[in-house]
């Protein structure tokens, strides 16, 4: 499946979050990744974030799609990382 993550988490914990999330994903933006992962990478990423993120403060966003074929991706700007092909 293809997904989008973002985060926003205190700033005590930004670096180990990012640091989570790039083992599965294409970092995109600052808290933003992306990419095709197996269902069972993806729980694996949300069990390492909830032991990183304060549930009561922090937040994390997992938009999930099953195709990425009907879909189109553009930057304005300048393209800050993940592949060429992605949505």
């Amino acid at each position: 499946m293809f997904v989008i993550l973002v985060y926003d988490v205190g700033q005590k914990r930004v670096a180990k979050a990012l640091k989570t999330c790039r083992k599965y994903l294409y970092w995109v933006q600052n808290s933003v990744f992306e990419g095709n992962i197996t269902e069972a990478n993806l729980t694996k990423l949300k069990m390492e974030l909830l032991n990183v993120i304060d549930t009561e403060k922090d937040s994390v966003v997992i938009y999930k799609f099953r195709s990425t074929k009907y879909s189109a991706i553009e930057t304005l700007g300048i393209k800050k990382g993940g592949e060429e092909n992605i949505l």
